[in-house]
């Protein structure tokens, strides 16, 4: 091990659910209880937090615990801390994290994301929905023309890929057909079944070319991640898992929307931090809020080049579990839930220990890429088990 280097040294996971009675708050405490179990740590030994995107009073569903909530409640006595939305998408919070213990500045930090979406909206007296007469910020340039939700600009990007480059339905639909057949292997799953071709291309449309089994589905969940110093290996009895990379990327908002996606210059630029390779790659968790997400990710990584994305996982077997290129192996957010990137991570652990049971890739994989976001700002974490 190499003292200074990060490394993920535990992992939790709380229930995970659709309109939990749990509050948001216990759920995190109880992915954090895992993870410091995971790790052989205590509450003692954490100095650090990191979240993304903190909380947010106005929308509480989306996240309703920030890191002062959790340093409160567990009573924790934290050297550093970082929590907001100004940072290169969700699995920044972990990029973060590796740099502070880098740094010196933290031995063991916890990141975490909570999302409470299901519940919010079952409960709206509790979680009052966001009503304005008036809109700034990001939505300025969205809301006025209808386009409420990612899955209305996402869907441009996609419609994009289709008459430039011949995507088709059927390719999209590999990625969903893959992540349902992998959230069946996976007990801590939404989705428990796997889904056929024809279901897909019946199922309603969304936001053309996206249908139902496009866009990943509200959960109330946490997801905690520890990130430990390298000179401190010797406080955790978890097996570590090195941060061997990281980049993100953040485009403008603005009325005139960003030509790529945030994938792919962070594509280019994660393998400017290492000596790793595509080829190197054992298996990946690409951020899939839309089925779509994924093909960005394989092209901005280099897997494949840019607009062939879709002939890359044309039939499904080379993304499958025991193909050339395992993709979301517990099922992405797209079958075992939206926990809004940190599945990604988590996933990426589980299996580069040997942990993931019946759907664990065989050869004892030694590398692997989590990736999060999917519009103007994305984050990639390269992991390794050394």
């Amino acid at each position: 091990m190499m003292r200074h280097e990060a490394y993920i040294t535990g992992i939790g996971l709380s229930e995970v659910g659709v309109r939990l009675s749990r509050s948001p708050l216990g759920l995190t405490v109880d992915a954090v209880r895992e993870a410091l179990a995971d790790a052989g740590l205590g509450f003692d030994q954490i100095d650090g937090v990191a979240t993304y995107p903190g909380r947010m009073p106005a929308f509480l569903g989306f996240s309703p615990v920030g890191t002062e909530d959790l340093i409160e409640t567990l009573g924790l006595r934290t050297r550093w801390h970082a929590g907001g939305g100004e940072m290169t998408a969700q699995l920044g919070a972990i990029a973060l994290a590796a740099a502070a213990v880098r740094a010196g500045h933290a031995r063991h930090v916890i990141c975490f994301r909570t999302v409470y979406e299901a519940a919010a909206l079952a409960r709206p007296e509790e979680y009052p929905p966001l009503r304005r007469k008036e809109v700034d910020g990001a939505s300025q340039w969205t809301a006025p023309y209808f386009a409420l939700s990612a899955a209305n600009w996402t869907a441009q990007f996609a419609t994009r890929h289709m008459k430039r480059y011949g995507l088709t339905r059927e390719q999209l639909a590999q990625v969903a057909l893959n992540a349902h057949a992998n959230a069946a292997r996976n007990p801590r799953a939404i989705v428990k079944k796997p889904l056929s071709l024809d279901d897909y291309m019946s199922a309603r449309m969304i936001s053309t070319p996206f249908c139902l089994y496009d866009c990943d589905r509200f959960t109330d969940a946490s997801t905690v991640i520890i990130v430990s110093a390298g000179d401190a290996l010797d406080e955790v009895t978890g097996v570590p898992v090195r941060v061997a990379a990281t980049a993100g990327s953040v485009d403008r908002y603005s009325w005139d929307q960003a030509e790529w996606a945030g994938a792919y210059a962070t594509g280019r630029d994660l393998w400017r931090q290492t000596d790793y390779t595509a080829a190197d790659v054992d298996l990946v968790q690409f951020y899939d809020g839309f089925a779509f997400q994924p093909i960005t990710w394989l092209e901005g990584l280099g897997f494949c080049e840019v607009g062939e994305g879709g002939r890359f996982i044309e039939g499904g077997a080379r993304i499958a579990l025991d193909g050339a290129l395992p993709m979301n192996t517990g099922g992405g957010q797209l079958g075992a839930g939206r926990l809004h990137g940190f599945g990604m991570a988590h996933e990426a652990v589980t299996q580069l220990r040997g942990h993931a049971g019946a759907r664990q890739v065989a050869g004892a994989p030694r590398v692997a890429i989590a990736t999060s976001g999917g519009g103007p700002m994305a984050a990639a974490l390269l992991l390794a088990r050394d």
